[in-house]
């Protein structure tokens, strides 16, 4: 029996466009039935704090962010899932684990893991991120 290919996946953006990303790649990772870990790290760490992951206001674009509301409306109009909706999914499809860094969840008030949304598994040191990345056959970094 082969085993699952791994993906590792550090998640440094918390800005709506590159979890959107994060979200269609991890979803092809599921499709694929490859394990995947995330690190939820820095800025991206504040969007899965609970009163942020869902509120479209609280979280800007990454680069022109005059071009926001555009990018909002064009993923409704599309039908397009918001973000973490994309991680929900992948989590009921295979093996996806995430982890949010302790230290970045300090940075934006987050110290408990019900501090963060649902889907977050545990809170670890970047020494796991580090062997995870070693690991992995693909590594990703957004």
């Amino acid at each position: 029996m082969e085993d699952n290919k791994k993906m590792c996946l550090a998640l440094f953006s918390g800005c709506l466009d590159k979890l959107t990303a994060a979200g269609v790649i991890l979803s092809g990772a599921a499709a694929d039935d490859m394990d995947v870990d995330i690190y939820v790290l820095l800025q991206a760490a504040r969007a899965f704090k609970k009163e942020i992951a869902t509120n479209k206001d609280e979280i800007k674009l990454a680069e022109n962010s005059h071009l926001r509301d555009e990018f909002i409306n064009s993923l409704d109009k599309l039908n397009v899932k918001e973000w973490h909706e994309f991680f929900k999914e992948a989590k009921e499809l295979t093996n996806v684990k995430i982890h949010i860094c302790g230290l970045a969840g300090k940075i934006w008030g987050g110290e408990k893991l019900e501090d963060f949304i649902d889907l977050a598994d545990d809170i670890v040191g970047i020494g796991e991120y580090i062997t995870a990345a070693e690991e992995a056959d693909i590594h990703l970094f957004i």
